[in-house]
């Protein structure tokens, strides 16, 4: 059961960084425009390429660690750090008044609390 809820989280995970990975690649003025980011200089397409080919790269690593948990427990530990590092970065913008909440969404403060608990409780032991 515990393996396989593992499975499943780094698999949810995968599919949302695929997406995350593709939007910042061949979207990402139209993105930030329905996230009401109208006014962004020219060169923001840049980073956000950069970010959605890391994404894609997340998203290997966990479809990687879905197919062999214990074999890859070093990325799940560093994936529960990116997962924190997400919240605390998603709730400083937040109340500096940098981002609103429909412009990060509730996902943006929720998934990364659900992900961290999940990989924690399901996180695998080490082989004997």
């Amino acid at each position: 059961m515990k393996r396989s809820a593992l499975r499943l989280t780094l698999g949810v995970m995968g599919i949302v960084q695929v997406i995350l990975g593709m939007v910042f690649l061949f979207l990402p003025v139209q993105f930030a425009s329905l996230l009401g980011f109208a006014d962004f200089p020219a060169w923001i397409a840049w980073p956000f390429a950069m970010f959605g080919a890391r994404a894609l790269g997340f998203a290997y690593g966990m479809f990687l660690a879905m197919r062999q948990p214990e074999k890859h427990r070093a990325w799940i530990g560093s994936m529960i750090v990116v997962q924190a590092i997400d919240w605390l970065a998603t709730g400083y913008f937040l109340l500096r008044g940098a981002v609103t909440l429909p412009q990060v969404s509730a996902g943006a403060l929720i998934l990364p609390i659900i992900s961290i608990v999940l990989l924690w409780l399901c996180f695998p032991r080490a082989n004997k």
